[in-house]
């Protein structure tokens, strides 16, 4: 009797620990190259795709990356990679997604994996206009992409690229107003994302001065029956979005969710977005 109670106990330690490592995920420190093409590394094909969006009544561009050695027998998890205030389908091509996801995959730290890169400015005319950047009606755009992406995009994706069903195979990411997009979308619609990453995300998803928040601060959280992962990241000199990074972070544990969040060097720039791209893809469908 007493050895199997001290088995038992061992066996919820073990439980216990591994729960608790799929919960938090890492934070390293990426090495040198971790964002530089190397010999003799298989890298994904990007692909430049036309979806019509019912939302917008246009016809929509997105960036698609798939994973080395892509085969249409597989099926794969998916992840959506947002953009800035400024930027369009084309933006993250400055993080170098395709290297850093590829290097990871060749080293067995991440899982094959199809990342999708579409414009989130959900409007008739989708181009960033200097004229309205930093306006309601601006910002009213990016939060309109939930719309296209749940009806429009998705749909699309499900139709013509093998992917894996299911909010475990399902993350959601982006840099500035995309990590503000990332968390109101991922926590909007638990049930389809099980991964949400933030790289210095914009003000907006919490009241303040200028907006009324797409969330009461007692709202925003995480459906405790459900396992969602959760990073947030910021730059140490990042003077865009200030303290919004943390306070998203300190919000959620104080209503008691789970999340990693942590600083790096650098600003509002991508130096942390890709820094933030490499812990969260490495930690993404395992």
């Amino acid at each position: 009797m007493h050895k199997l109670m001290m088995l038992l106990i061992v066996l919820a330690l073990l439980l216990s620990c591994a729960a608790a490592e799929k919960a938090a995920p890492a934070v390293v420190d990426p090495p040198a190259g971790f964002d530089a093409k190397v010999d003799g590394v298989p890298y994904g094909k990007t692909l430049l795709r036309r979806y019509f969006s019912t939302t917008t009544g246009r016809e929509r561009k997105v960036m698609i990356l798939l994973p080395p050695d892509y085969s249409e027998e597989k099926t794969y998890p998916v992840l959506y990679l947002l953009h800035g205030i400024g930027g369009d389908e084309n933006e993250w091509a400055g993080g170098r997604p395709t290297w850093v996801i590829g290097n990871l995959i060749a080293q067995g730290e991440a899982a094959e994996m199809i990342v999708v890169m579409p414009n989130i400015r959900a409007r008739e005319n989708d181009r960033a206009n200097a004229s309205d950047m930093y306006t309601s009606a601006h910002f009213a755009a990016f939060d309109h992409f939930i719309n296209d992406l749940r009806d429009d995009l998705m749909p699309y994706m499900q139709e013509n690229f093998p992917i894996a069903q299911g909010r475990e195979n399902t993350a959601i990411a982006g840099l500035s107003m995309g990590g503000r997009e990332a968390l109101y979308i991922g926590l909007t619609m638990q049930d389809t994302f099980g991964y949400i990453g933030a790289f210095c995300p914009a003000p907006g998803v919490l009241p303040y001065y200028a907006e009324k928040g797409l969330f009461p601060a007692a709202d925003f959280k995480a459906d405790e029956t459900l396992e969602t992962r959760i990073l947030i990241n910021a730059g140490q000199t990042d003077g865009v979005v200030g303290t919004w990074p943390k306070t998203y972070a300190d919000t959620l544990t104080a209503n008691g969710t789970e999340n990693t969040f942590y600083v790096t060097a650098g600003g509002h720039d991508f130096t942390v977005w890709k820094h933030g791209l490499y812990n969260f893809a490495r930690n993404l469908f395992r």
